[in-house]
């Protein structure tokens, strides 16, 4: 249970990963569609966790999860998500976020965290969050399968969480929706992630929201 307890508080809103600033994207592509109804964005949240989320986050968390903490692994994991993400607002979002993870754990006395600190500080590695969550998680004694459910619970709670500050939802909305993806979530995770899976992610309509979100005047989110 105590593993359990621990996916909890990882999984939890209040932990400090320094996401609240950014809003995955979802903030470009309600701008893009501004008549979208409760159940577009629900559509939408089940193609990120699909094909992004399933496809991409969870093939690096899980590579850097199985690293044990051989920095040299993690490095390389991260610099493939690095090559891997075209959009600048995500890439520099899932590079915040990730510096923002460790800087926590390293206060809350984790050792590997604080290597990773260090390596991003010295540009090591970018500190991508999926793979500095895969790495800190394993040392926090999560198992595969508390890893991938937390990662995927973080990223949709994340972003139904974007779309209320944002207006788009509301609050018993957005509970709908997540609790409508859990299922989705538990399903993605049960599938099974070689060594040698590669990542990939295919979702235009968000990447080109993201890229016109970088050019906006006004906006909430960081990306």
């Amino acid at each position: 249970m105590l593993a359990t307890l621990r996916a909890l508080w990882q999984a939890d809103g209040t932990f400090p990963s320094g996401s609240f600033a950014f809003s995955y994207g979802i903030e470009g592509a309600i701008a893009l569609c501004q008549d979208m109804k409760p159940e577009d964005f629900a559509r939408l949240v089940g193609a990120v966790i699909r094909h992004r989320w399933a496809s991409f986050d969870r093939i690096a968390l899980l590579r850097a999860f199985r690293a044990r903490g051989n920095l040299g692994v993690i490095f390389a994991v991260d610099r493939d998500v690095e090559a891997s993400t075209l959009i600048e607002g995500l890439r520099s979002g899932s590079r915040r976020n990730g510096a923002a993870f460790v800087a926590s754990h390293t206060r809350l006395g984790g050792e590997l965290a604080a290597r990773l600190r260090d390596a991003v500080r010295a540009g090591a590695c970018c500190g991508h969050i999926a793979v500095m969550q895969g790495a800190i998680w394993s040392a926090v004694g999560l198992d595969e399968k508390l890893v991938q459910l937390t990662s995927g619970y973080t990223a949709a709670s994340g972003l139904i969480a974007a779309a209320v500050r944002l207006g788009a939802i509301g609050g018993l909305q957005g509970q709908a929706i997540l609790r409508d993806c859990l299922p989705l979530i538990e399903a993605l995770a049960a599938e099974p992630v070689s060594d040698d899976t590669e990542m990939d992610s295919f979702l235009p309509f968000l990447d080109i929201a993201s890229a016109r979100h970088e050019q906006a005047d006004l906006k909430l989110f960081a990306n």
